[in-house]
């Protein structure tokens, strides 16, 4: 069987999934760097004028809380992007359906024989979103690969992203 990876539409998701991860990591830099220069600019504006500039400080508080959490997102995803990576290079895609029993409890049921029972999943993400997506499947058709540790990623025909599922903590 061919690995997952060889798939042009798996490449694509996985591709767009880098991408995401990529502008999380961008905009948490770029948001220091925004932050420390409107830090300066408001400094260089107080010390020639004697004015203050209002919110500027309360933006800038903002801005540096928020950059180190976009960074580690950014840094987060393009590891698991790397670890699926690695799982789809290796592996073959795996059919079966999907079932929901609510926002984030999903079950895979195999078609194939390899896999005889169902699989219970809960859903890495907690974007709405990305939750509402994978909420849609509920009894589609969804093809998926073991990364290892009781973590899954999956995928759907059209679906133009990849997402990732944890088997709960006892069940591995």
């Amino acid at each position: 069987m061919q690995p997952a990876a060889d798939d042009p539409a798996t490449v694509a998701a996985l591709a767009a999934y880098r991408g995401g991860a990529v502008r999380w990591l961008a905009g948490g830099a770029l948001a220091a760097v925004v932050a420390v220069l409107a830090a300066v600019a408001v400094s260089t504006v107080a010390d020639d004028t004697g004015r203050r500039v209002p919110v500027v400080g309360l933006v800038v508080v903002a801005l540096l809380l928020a950059a180190p959490m976009a960074v580690v997102v950014g840094t987060g995803s393009l590891l698991r992007a790397r670890r699926w990576a690695t799982a789809l290079a290796r592996e073959p895609w795996r059919p079966g359906v999907l079932r929901t029993a609510g926002p984030a409890v999903l079950a895979f049921e195999p078609a194939g024989p390899d896999m005889p029972e169902s699989v219970r999943w809960q859903l890495e993400s907690t974007t709405v979103w990305r939750t509402r997506l994978v909420q849609r499947l509920d009894g589609g058709d969804i093809r998926a690969v073991p990364v290892g540790g009781g973590e899954w990623v999956f995928t759907a025909d059209g679906l133009g992203t990849l997402v990732g599922a944890r088997e709960p903590r006892g069940r591995r």
